[in-house]
This record gives C-alpha cells, structure tokens and sequence, in this order.
C-alpha cells in the first residue's frame, strides 16, 4: 500500500511534466542545496546558458520569497536563533517552457496589496516591466518591504509570458497563495 501511494503520486508528477518538486521548511541553506541541485540537473539536460540563468534566477527570489513572506514559520534557538519558513516549489516542462510554481501560505491582510502589485504587472508589456524596474530601484522601499516589489518585477522581467497567480482562503486568518512562472 505504501509503494502504491507514492508511486501514485511520482506518476501524478511525471503526468503534469514536473521534474522538480519540494514541500516543506525552508532555510538559506536549504535554497543553496535545491538551487545546486536544480542547476546541475538542467545542466544534464543541456539546456541553453541564458535559460539555466533565467530559470535559477527565478527559482532563488521565488524561494526567497517564501523564507521571507510565509505566514507559516516555526522558529526557536539552540547555539544561535533559528527560523524556517513552509512553503512548496515544483518546476517542470510544458508546452516546450520551463514553468516555475511555488506556494506558501500568507496573511489575508496582505492578499489586497500582493493582488494589486501582481496585477500591475501582468498589465504591463515588457518594455513597461523594464520601465517600471528602473522606476522602482530608484524608490526608497515601503515600510516593512523586505525587496518583494523588486523581487516580483524582477521575476516579470525574466518570465516569457505574464505571471499566473492565485490565492485560496484558509480560513479568516490566512490564504494559500501560489505564483506560475513560464521561462
């Protein structure tokens, strides 16, 4: 029964094209080992230098995202203060892109803002993406902003067609929040 289950689910992954997937508690270090990983894999699959960069680009500020943003943390200290951070990433191939998806769970205080950053962008044409980068490097960051504008543009810039998202409510609290992007 085990084996049938998670068979299960590795046949589920291979039929939607992915070929990377993580879910968990997220650190730095963490990052630095998937991102190692992610890269030698493509590496192996011999794709084009400006797609890894791309691709790896994208991985690390969506991975960066979920350490910094995720409503869901568990934290403690041993010899020094320790904070991990819940969140999930799968990266596979469809239609002859790579898509990159990474979810995590937020606050539905800050779903309004997110929703109004991420649909700004997906209105934007990719001379206006570049416009409003250089716009916004020059701003000094909103209060309590650890780079997410920055971050969230910078990954419109990298994608190849407009960044999909979505927010699920968990409850009066919170909301699952996931964000698709194609390279």
């Amino acid at each position: 029964m085990l084996a049938q289950q998670y068979a299960a689910i590795k046949r589920d992954l291979d039929e939607k094209g992915i070929v990377f997937s993580f879910s968990g508690y997220l650190s730095e270090g963490i990052l630095y080992s998937l991102g190692e990983a992610l890269r030698e894999k493509m590496t192996l699959e011999e794709a084009d230098a400006p797609t890894v960069r791309r691709v790896f680009a994208v991985f690390v500020e969506q991975m960066q995202n979920i350490i910094r943003y995720s409503a869901e943390k568990v934290t403690g200290a041993t010899t020094r203060a320790i904070e991990l951070s819940a969140g999930m990433v799968t990266i596979g191939m469809e239609q002859n892109k790579v898509f990159i998806v990474c979810g995590n769970t937020v606050h539905n205080a800050d779903v309004p803002r997110l929703r109004e950053r991420l649909d700004h962008l997906r209105s934007l044409d990719r001379e206006g993406i570049k416009t409003y980068y250089r716009e916004q490097l020059r701003e000094e960051p909103e209060d309590g902003s650890r780079g997410a504008t920055i971050g969230l543009i910078d990954i419109a810039r990298r994608a190849s067609e407009p960044i999909d998202y979505d927010f699920d409510v968990m409850d009066a609290e919170r909301s699952f929040f996931c964000l698709k992007v194609r390279i």
